[in-house]
This record gives structure tokens, sequence and C-alpha cells, in this order.
């Protein structure tokens, strides 16, 4: 049989164009199908766009507190709500142009439609005028990514009750916000619309806000929370909201009994759901299993041909894992030898000020997986760089395994978290121990010395507190 395509993916989000992009450089004839922007979610309606956004609402924190740096504004200092949403679309827009130049670098074709998958390889796109075409290709990668996660109690409108991605875009800024569920999204959002002026509260069901974070990191954050003026509610949930005129009224069940709140806008930020709806998975014979595609460590499904990556896959539902993901799928089916990822060393980061970022085990879950842990900490009252840059909210904690030396976990809340976390990534996957992050020179001064200080304490040689 003759195909149209070695590899058609379905999707171009950071699963789906990555996958795209490599599967051409390995010589494989490739076209990325999608419906909507180049880019999907993340580049668009994710990731980037909100770090646009957290990055105007630090500057505007820079400047309202400029006097505390020696320096002098003339006049007053606001934040112009339309003009930091138009940035933000402005960011996104560009790198979504980024990824239309490396499709033409190279060589993949771009065919806009809504892809569905058949028995046969085949892949029927249905353009916007509703015109059909049937395509082949002999590997097929489903890259559909994942929207907004509805409660049955909690309907979106998309006006009063939102997702992210209507929180992207709201019209003008509004003075009051509920946030339900205190994730990466709704940690990043509340953040963001607290340092601008908006009245927030964040409500989570769990007893700590970033409930997968180590305990030590979730308490820290709510309160810097707290103390930049975030009303936040734990072990709490949004029983029901009713909408009168411009106020939503929520019904919210707390420990202490169920409270009234009133705010113009609520955003859910409760997780995502999958997009396998209507992509031919039952038509092909494709086993799911809660929601998600079940695939080996290759990400082949269980029919010869089809593939999925992703956040439609069991794992965490990260851009830089499904880019990875991707990878892994098409190099093996180029025939090359790639190692299956390992999803005990994947990164999570919140952008958040202070940022959250960490990676393997929290000392809670190494004790109980029954290691015998040494702990060490090292906090941002004690770095020079922190103090000089003025922000001494945060600490670097690790869990070390007692015996070899094994790096377990590390997790950092603090500025710049983001950008340091990567050390300990590299340092796990190298499976270097503790005492080589010790050994290693860290300059000074930085925010990152704050990790050998840490690895110092846990085995009781820190310098400096």
């Amino acid at each position: 049989m003759e195909f149209n395509y070695d590899v058609m993916v379905i999707g171009s989000g950071p699963g789906g164009y990555v996958a795209g992009i490599r599967a051409a450089q390995l010589g494989l004839k490739t076209a990325v199908v999608e419906k909507a922007e180049l880019g999907g979610v993340c580049l668009n309606w994710g990731c980037i766009p909100t770090k646009a956004l957290l990055k105007s609402a630090q500057v505007y924190n820079y400047l309202s507190h400029a006097a505390d740096y020696g320096i002098k504004l003339e006049g007053s200092v606001a934040p112009d709500f339309e003009a930091i949403i138009k940035r933000s679309r402005v960011v996104a827009e560009g790198m979504s142009k980024g990824i239309q130049y490396l499709f033409k670098k190279n060589k993949v074709e771009h065919i806009q439609g809504f892809g569905r998958i058949k028995p046969g390889h085949q892949v029927e796109i249905t353009a916007a005028d509703g015109s059909q075409t049937v395509y082949t290709a002999r590997h097929i990668i489903l890259a559909t990514g994942a929207r907004s996660r509805e409660l049955p109690n909690l309907k979106q409108d998309g006006k009063k009750i939102i997702g992210y991605r209507e929180a992207m875009t709201l019209p003008s800024q509004p003075k009051s916000m509920i946030v339900v569920g205190s994730g990466a999204i709704g940690s990043e959002f509340a953040f963001f619309y607290n340092s601008i002026g908006t009245r927030v509260t964040l409500v989570e069901f769990m007893p700590n806000i970033v409930p997968l974070e180590d305990e030590e990191v979730s308490k820290q954050l709510e309160r810097s929370f707290k103390k930049a003026g975030i009303n936040v509610m734990t072990s709490s949930s949004v029983e029901s909201v009713e909408i009168k005129g411009d106020i939503c009224t929520a019904q919210v069940k707390t420990p202490k009994g169920e409270i009234t709140l009133e705010a113009e806008i609520v955003l859910s930020a409760v997780g995502i759901a999958t997009n396998i709806e209507g992509i031919g998975l039952e038509e092909v014979g494709i086993k799911t299993e809660k929601g998600k595609v079940i695939v080996d460590e290759y990400y082949r499904t269980n029919i010869e041909g089809y593939y999925a990556i992703g956040d439609i896959v069991p794992g965490p539902a990260l851009a830089h894992v499904a880019s990875h993901e991707g990878i892994i799928c098409v190099e093996k089916i180029a025939g090359h030898h790639p190692q299956p990822l390992n999803y005990g060393n994947i990164p999570a980061c919140t952008y958040t000020s202070p940022e959250v970022a960490s990676v393997g085990m929290t000392e809670k879950a190494a004790r109980e997986a029954g290691y015998e842990v040494k702990v060490g900490k090292f906090p941002y009252t004690a770095s020079g760089k922190a103090s000089a840059a003025g922000n001494k909210d945060g600490f670097i904690k690790v869990v070390v395994d007692a015996k070899y030396g094994e790096i377990l976990g590390v997790h950092m809340i603090g500025d710049n978290v983001t950008e340091m976390i990567a050390e300990a990534v590299v340092a796990r996957k190298l499976e270097s121990t503790g005492r080589e992050i010790i050994d290693a020179v860290h300059p000074h001064p930085t925010m990152s010395e704050a990790l050998m200080e840490a690895m110092a304490a846990a085995f009781g040689e820190v310098i400096h507190i």
C-alpha cells in the first residue's frame, strides 16, 4: 500500500508540533493537522500568554515598590488591563508564527482542519467549510491535548463562570474574583489578578494549595499569598454558584460550615479534560481507560500504526512532557533506539511570585516508600543574592537517601527557581549524589548556590545558616 505520508500528527501543541518537526528531521514525509492556531493551547492559550501576563504583574509590582530600591517615580503607577491583555496576545501570536516558520524550514506540511482517524491508516480531515478529505499515513500520532474541566455544579458560561481561556481575554478587569482550584493554573491566575488590584479568593478542596508539591512549599506559598492580600481557603469547596446581574454568589463549604462569597467572576481551574471525543478512537478500536488512551513506553496504541502522546495519555499533563513523548515516539518509528521517558524525573513549575519548582519525591512520599532520608533546607533569608534582589520569601529543600546519597527530591520556592530546577533534573538523570552537588562549585552571589547550601545542610555541613 502506498501512503500519502509516512507520519501524520493530529494536533499541533507542544507534543504534536515537536513530533512533526522531529519526524521530518529524521527523513519522514510528515504532515500536522490542526483545526485552530498552530502551537495548540500551550502557545496560544496556556503556557506562553500566561507568562506574558505574569511578567506584566511582576513589572507592576516592581514599579509599585520602586522606593524600596531607591527609585523615585513621578506621578502614580497603574495597570492598563487592556494593554496587558493585548501584549500577551501579541506574544502568543508571535510564537504561533514561529511554528509556521519551523514547519516551513523542516518541510512539515500543515493541514488546516479537524482530524478524525479511520481504520486502514486513514485520517479524515474536515475543513472549516465542511468539505472532507481523506489522507493515508503509515504512522498516525494523536496529540489532541486537553481543555478546561467542568464540574457538574460549576458549569462555565464563558462570561461570569469562566475557564483559563476566558481568564486571558476578559474585556475588563474584574474588581473581585473567586478562583476555584489552586494547582498551577489557579495559583498563577490568582497571583496575576491580585497583583493588578482585583480582590481574589482562592478556594482549594485539599488541605494545602498547590497540593502536589511538598507540604512545606505549599505552606510557604500560602503565607506569601496571604501576605500579598489573597484570601486563601483550604479544605473548602464551591458547592454552587448563582448569577444575579453582575454578581456571582457562591456557596462555599468550609471546615467551619458553609459560607457565602460574592464576586464579579468565578474562575474554574479544577484540572483538565482530554480531547478524545469524536476523533475516531472507537471506530479504529483504540483502547482507552479513565479518559486516557492506553499506550506502551513508545506511545504505541493497541492498534498497529496508531500512536498517542501528550495530555491524552497517562502521565503529567505538561508541555515539556508532551514534547519529549513526541520525540521518543517518532525516533522509535524511524528505527532509532530512544530511552523510554523516566516519569519519576519530570520537573514541575508554577510561575507565581514566589515561583515554585520541584522534581522527584516529596519528603512524605520518600518516607512512605520506605527510604531513610536526610533532609536539608536553605532559606532565602540567608541568601545574599535574595537580599540584594529584595525578595527573601522562599527556600530550597532537598530529600536525600541516607544510605547512598541518592537525590530523591528537590523542592524550591522563591524567585527564579523555575530556571534553577533543571540542575536537579540533570543531576538525577546522571545519578549524581548529594555529595557531588556539594563538591560542584556554584557561583556567588546567585540564587542557585542555595541548592548547594541545602544539600550541605542535609549532610550537616552547611556554612551560611
